[in-house]
């Protein structure tokens, strides 16, 4: 590769790594417009704790993705930093460690919210339950890392 080559490369590809996705919850029940203007199309009402993916911003609107794909804007000032995670599937094994082996503290059904705490081992992320459990769920199995 040429040197030419290697800072095309460097110009669009390694910010595109640094980037990452930038997942965000919602705080309140919000209504979710096709446009970023509160004029827009109404499509639907989100609910409080909702993980989103945050496509784009701009001014005072966000463009979201949800756990289905869906996209549409949300006001900014309703999403927060605070990481919840989606269930994705019914029974999702919440254990006591990162291991297949370790005790069950809980399982989750589909779409139940979950906190995110910390990454554990590779595979793994650590989260709270709303009721006060704690453990490690695969990340395979929810939605919004």
């Amino acid at each position: 590769m040429t040197v030419r080559g290697i800072a095309w490369l460097a110009l669009f590809v390694a910010p595109a790594l640094a980037w990452g996705l930038d997942y965000r919850s919602v705080t309140e029940a919000a209504v979710l417009f096709d446009a970023p203007s509160q004029k827009a199309k109404p499509l639907f009402v989100i609910a409080p704790g909702t993980p989103v993916e945050v496509v784009v911003s701009l001014d005072a609107w966000s463009k979201v993705r949800d756990m289905k794909g869906d996209l549409a804007w949300i006001e900014r000032r309703q999403l927060s930093d605070r990481r919840m995670l989606q269930v994705r599937t019914g029974g999702a094994q919440v254990r006591s460690e990162a291991s297949d082996t370790a005790r069950l503290v809980f399982e989750a059904e589909s779409d139940v919210l979950l906190e995110y705490l910390d990454a554990g081992p590779p595979g793994w992320v650590k989260v709270h339950h709303r009721d006060g459990e704690t453990g490690f769920v695969k990340a395979s199995q929810v939605w919004g890392l």
